[in-house]
């Protein structure tokens, strides 16, 4: 077995919304999952393959990014962009979710080169993993044509994702809804364009669409990039419980309505974060970060809440066994400090603040990924490896 532990943690952010922050100075991970949460003094540290000092950091679980549009391994075509989810990794994010791969030049929208891509991203992401990270993709764009089997045999495949709707021919809310309800009956989770065109070929999807089709995740309510009216917006959270997906590539004034809203209907669990990149904005590295800084400072939500958007509520909306510190969940982690000068007494005000912190190790599966952060502002401690 390969034993992991992490010891003199300043500060635990669990992920959960419930409990934010755990009364814990230690976790232990074996072979990958966390299966000890607590206080060192009282927990059994021995035999570990790997001991990490957090100097009194704060520890949380690794970020996930709920709307990403990869191609293929560590490239975007769309920015000519080598090793960008190795520079978010640096971002600490360790999860990143695709919402379609459409940036593929010649991204074939036939029927049967549709499903074949699906298939084939699905399966390049799972066999190789940039850096470490956790990409899950395979996320077709659905096109007119495709009948219920064909999402039977994408399903079977093991393809789990539809990528937008609306970024295909498929544009109305009776077919959306036909082909969502496909999809969820072979347990395919699905997201939904919302607001003006992004891209050539898209176009406009209004509240009345994203209501019929009743997607699992409202992606980007907040403009990807042009937002809806702000009744729209509202109308939207008032009358689903769908996720309430966020992004950084998005309207920031839409972004703080729909946090009023969800926080006004008492329903934040509802609200994850996404980049939405890469794309004509560019490639975002710190990106969720950026973005919890942002809803923190400006929404007047506590820096420990406003973690768990990037973090346990994905989680839980995406049904994923990362982003909580929960036994029985993997060890992935982001190991961060007030970043150096910055105001505040704590890392948890200076974010409150709108200041980043330092990023100064991530770890995956229980395994360092990477160490002080390229990206970040300089941490004011960085944890250490016993030993080295």
């Amino acid at each position: 077995m390969s034993k992991l532990v992490i010891r003199n943690i300043g500060l635990l952010l669990s992920g959960k919304m419930e409990k934010p922050i755990l009364d814990a100075d230690c976790i232990i991970a074996v072979d990958g999952k966390i299966v000890a949460i607590g206080k060192a003094a009282d927990m059994d540290l021995s035999g570990a393959e790997t001991v990490v000092d957090a100097k009194g950091v704060t520890l949380a679980p690794g970020l996930i990014d709920s709307h990403i549009h990869p191609v293929i391994g560590d490239y975007t075509p769309r920015q000519q962009q080598l090793s960008w989810i190795d520079s978010t990794l640096n971002g600490g994010v360790t999860t990143m979710i695709s919402a379609g791969e459409v940036h593929l030049p010649g991204r074939p929208k036939d029927i049967v080169g549709l499903k074949a891509l699906a298939i084939a991203s699905q399966r390049w992401y799972e066999n190789f993993r940039p850096s470490g990270v956790k990409v899950h993709a395979g996320a077709p764009v659905i096109e007119q044509g495709l009948e219920e089997h064909d999402f039977k045999e994408m399903a079977d495949a093991g393809v789990k994702l539809l990528g937008e709707v609306g970024l295909g021919t498929v544009k109305d809310g009776p077919t959306a809804k036909k082909m969502v309800d496909w999809a969820r009956k072979y347990g395919m989770q699905s997201t939904i364009h919302t607001g003006g065109p992004s891209i050539p070929g898209s176009g406009l999807i209004d509240a009345d669409v994203v209501l019929e089709a009743g997607t699992d995740v409202i992606g980007h309510i907040n403009g990807g990039h042009s937002a809806l009216p702000d009744d729209q917006i509202v109308c939207l959270c008032e009358s689903c419980q769908a996720g309430l997906e966020i992004v950084h590539n998005g309207n920031e004034r839409a972004a703080l309505l729909t946090l009023n809203t969800a926080r006004e209907l008492k329903q934040l669990d509802r609200v994850i974060l996404g980049t939405d990149g890469p794309a004509g904005s560019g490639v975002q590295p710190l990106g969720i970060l950026r973005m919890i800084a942002m809803l923190s400072s400006l929404g007047n939500v506590p820096a420990e809440i406003a973690f768990c958007f990037g973090t346990g509520n994905t989680a839980r909306q995406r049904e994923l066994d990362v982003g909580l510190i929960e036994e029985g969940y993997c060890a992935d982690f982001v190991l961060m400090d007030q970043a150096q000068h910055a105001p505040g007494k704590t890392i948890l005000e200076s974010v409150e603040l709108g200041n980043l912190p330092g990023v100064g190790m991530t770890i995956i599966d229980g395994k360092v990924t990477s160490r002080r952060s390229r990206n970040t502002p300089p941490a004011g401690d960085i944890p250490l490896i016993e030993g080295e």
